[in-house]
C-alpha cells in the first residue's frame, strides 16, 4: 500500500513537471505570437502602399517553426529524462 501510495506521488510530481513545461512552452508561442503580430504591423505601417515580401513572411515563419520544433524536442527530452529518472528510483526502491 505505501509502495503505490510513492509510485503515485511520483506520478502526480511527474504530471507536474509536464504541466509546468507546457505552461512555459505555451507562454512562449503567445510570445512569439506577439511578435509576429507586431512585425505584420510595423510592416504594414512602414510601407503602407506597399505589400510586404512573400519570402520575408516565409522566412520569418520558417525561423518561428523551426524554434517551436526546438520547444517541442526539448519538451520531449525533458519528459523522457524525468521518466528515465523515475524508472531508476523503482528500481532503486524495489532492490
Amino acid at each position: 500500500m505505501l509502495s503505490r501510495l510513492q509510485e503515485l506521488r511520483r506520478e502526480e510530481e511527474a504530471l507536474l513537471r509536464a504541466r509546468a513545461a507546457l505552461r512555459e512552452q505555451l507562454t512562449r508561442l503567445r510570445v512569439e505570437e506577439l511578435a509576429l503580430q507586431a512585425m505584420m504591423r510595423s510592416g504594414e505601417q512602414s510601407a503602407p502602399g506597399a505589400a510586404a515580401r512573400p519570402e520575408d513572411r516565409l522566412e520569418t515563419l520558417g525561423q518561428m517553426d523551426n524554434e517551436a520544433a526546438i520547444n517541442q524536442t526539448e519538451l520531449h527530452l525533458s519528459l523522457q529524462n524525468q521518466e528515465d529518472e523515475e524508472e531508476e528510483e523503482e528500481e532503486e526502491s524495489d532492490s
